[in-house]
């Protein structure tokens, strides 16, 4: 049985279809402010994520596009749950709905 990453080399040939946005999350530190390191499994998972590719929009009923909020790059606040989980060589991404995103955060 061939497995996803077989066919998808990387997350750049990716494309999401109507609103849908691929993220990854910003990895925890492992590191603390005084130098202790945390074991992986006990990181919790950060609700802060970059956008890696969006999709084109949906149209609604009156044949308006519309397109997502957010842009390739944006740094972005998701929900703790939700989305569908990507795994690529070792990495993993969540694909969401525009609608998902709970905000864009600007620096």
């Amino acid at each position: 049985m061939s497995t996803l990453s077989n066919f998808i080399k990387s997350a750049k040939s990716i494309i999401p279809t109507f609103d849908r946005v691929l993220v990854q999350r910003i990895k925890a530190s492992q590191k603390t402010a005084s130098g202790i390191y945390i074991p992986e499994k006990n990181l919790s998972k950060p609700n802060v994520a970059n956008v890696i590719a969006i999709g084109p929009g949906y149209t609604a009923q009156g044949g308006q596009l519309i397109k997502p909020t957010v842009a390739v790059g944006d740094k972005v606040l998701i929900p703790p749950h939700g989305g569908s989980q990507i795994t690529l060589n070792k990495e993993e991404y969540l694909l969401l709905r525009d609608s998902d995103i709970l905000a864009k955060i600007q620096d």
